[in-house]
Parts: C-alpha cells; sequence; structure tokens
C-alpha cells in the first residue's frame, strides 16, 4: 500500500516538474542536436548505448554514480531528460521499478522506450519477502555475457529506429561489440568447465546469470537486492561452508558495505577481493574490462 501511494505521489510530482521544466534545461548545442538523446538508468545501460551508437549518441544517466540503484527512488529532477530524449533505455526485471511510471509523467510521445532484458530468460527469485519487497525475478542481468549480446541488441534496434539513416553504422558498432562479447564468453567457458570447483563465495547475489552462463554457484553474505545484513545463523552457515570448501577468497562490490564479508574472510582465513557489479563506473574501466577482472578473479578463486 505504501509503494502504491509513494508512486502516485511521485507521478503527480513529475508531471508538475516536466510541465514547467522547459526553461531549466540548457539548450542542446548544434553538436548535440545532432545526435540522438538517449536517456539511461544506469552505467551498464549507458556503456551498451555508447557501444554502439558511439560518436553519433549523447547520453544522460539518471542513477548518480555511487547510488545503489536497488533503492534509488527519482526526483523529477533526475528525470527531467526524459521530456526531451528521442530514447529511454532501463534494464528492466524490476531493477527500476519507478521506469513505466516515469515514462508517463515525461509525457514525450516521440520518446522510445527500451526495456534492455527483454528476451533474456529471467531468474525467479525464491524468497518470500525479497518477492513483495522487489518484486519475482533476479535483476541483475547484465552481468551475463550471453544477455548482455541481447540487451545490445535491443539497444541497437531503438537506436535505428531513432535514427534510421545510420542503420548501417549501428548494425557494424552492434556486431563488432557483440563478437567481442562473445569471444570473451567463449575464453572462459572452456576454463570454466576444466575447473575443479565450481562456487565462490560474494558480498550480494548478483551474480546468478554470471553462474548460469558457466555452471558455476555463488554463495552470498546478503542477498539479491543486499537488503540489510544477513543473520548470525547465516553468517555461522557461511563460515562452516567456507571452511569445508576451503574457499580462500570472499568477494566484495563496490556498494555493499564490506564489513560483513572482511569479518567472514577473518574468520576462515580467506582474503577479500572486489568485483564488479557495473551499476556504477568503477576504477575509469569499460564493461569489457570489468567483465574480464570478474572472469579472471571469480576463476583463480576456483583453483
Amino acid at each position: 500500500m505504501f509503494k502504491k501511494i509513494f508512486y502516485s505521489i511521485f507521478v503527480m510530482c513529475l508531471m508538475l516538474s516536466f510541465s514547467g521544466c522547459d526553461g531549466e534545461n540548457t539548450a542542446p548545442s548544434d553538436t548535440d542536436k545532432s545526435k540522438v538523446r538517449v536517456s539511461v538508468s544506469f552505467d551498464a545501460m549507458r556503456e551498451f548505448v555508447q557501444a554502439v551508437g558511439k560518436d553519433k549518441v549523447t547520453v544522460s544517466v539518471i542513477i548518480p554514480d555511487g547510488t545503489e540503484p536497488h533503492e534509488f527512488e527519482p526526483k523529477a529532477e533526475d528525470l527531467k531528460n526524459m521530456s526531451k530524449a528521442q530514447v529511454f533505455v532501463y534494464n528492466g526485471l524490476g531493477m527500476e521499478p519507478w521506469a513505466k511510471q516515469a515514462i508517463a509523467a515525461a509525457k514525450n510521445q516521440k520518446l522510445i522506450t527500451v526495456e534492455a532484458s527483454k528476451g533474456v530468460e529471467p531468474i525467479q527469485n525464491t524468497d518470500a519477502d525479497e518477492i513483495k519487497e522487489h518484486g519475482p525475478q533476479d535483476p541483475h542481468s547484465w552481468l551475463s555475457l550471453k544477455n548482455a549480446v541481447i540487451e545490445v541488441n535491443n539497444i541497437k534496434n531503438a537506436l535505428v529506429q531513432a535514427d534510421p539513416t545510420n542503420k548501417d553504422y549501428y548494425e557494424k558498432n552492434c556486431t563488432e561489440y557483440t563478437t567481442r562479447l562473445n569471444q570473451l564468453y567463449q575464453q572462459y567457458q572452456d576454463k570454466f568447465a576444466k575447473a575443479g570447483r565450481k562456487d565462490f563465495v560474494t558480498g550480494h547475489a548478483a551474480f546468478s546469470y554470471f553462474c548460469r552462463d558457466f555452471g558455476l554457484q555463488q554463495n552470498s553474505v546478503e542477498d539479491v537486492f543486499a537488503a540489510g545484513e544477513p543473520t548470525a545463523a547465516k553468517l555461522a552457515e557461511l563460515v562452516e561452508y567456507s571452511r569445508q570448501h576451503q574457499v580462500h577468497i570472499i568477494f566484495v562490490e563496490d556498494m555493499v558495505s564490506p564489513e560483513v564479508s572482511k569479518t567472514l574472510a577473518d574468520e576462515v582465513g580467506a582474503k577479500v577481493q572486489t568485483i564488479y557489479t557495473i551499476e556504477s563506473q568503477e576504477d575509469h574501466k569499460t564493461y569489457l574490462e570489468r567483465m574480464q577482472a570478474n572472469l579472471e578473479k571469480i576463476y583463480s578463486s576456483l583453483q
């Protein structure tokens, strides 16, 4: 009930703000006017758009770097670029529960909307509390190289729709980028297939799609949505698991508190290493660079 009330107020505020935001936006330069204006929800979507659009797009990101997307509640100011955008890209699968209300409030009849994960086979959440709070599906589809190919193609189709004159350009960039995604997948598929172990421990359960790609299993300190801290029983279970399986690396992600992971690592004599969720810009690395770093670190932890 609270969420329904919140979103009703949220949409009303957006409508009022969008109706008067023309004077607040800085007019685009002549160079910008020649580009496709794209609004995206978070960093991974920006990466995919720029990989396909390159110098023919200008991209604004709604969720600021360093902000936990699962807890993000946008203000009208965060979303005003949607009223001027030609394309809006969001991941879907419950990652941005505010997206549809924001699209409606923007009143931009020419806006092309892209649910990038359309066509991805979703992984279902099993925890009743998570389902009640966040929805039935795990949203972290972009952390799968195979899903990234689907998402990039969906974005390419939208850019072609917005700018059909440059269709060949977008098709070429999409093919080149998805080829690199597929090559990275093939490289590590062979490695993981030969790995003696198939499990690793993470800060929060963001890697189910990644695991599905490579036949792996994650055991996580926090749940899919990194909400709260684990119970004492859950932590004791992870300690026992890590000891039994001789886990020597505990992974943690940038926007998840590392304290519990560090406590777990100290308890079992393991090291803590950071892996990327690509929700914000991290270490000035591209999507491909961050995914390769993840792959190599997780592979090494299995040795």
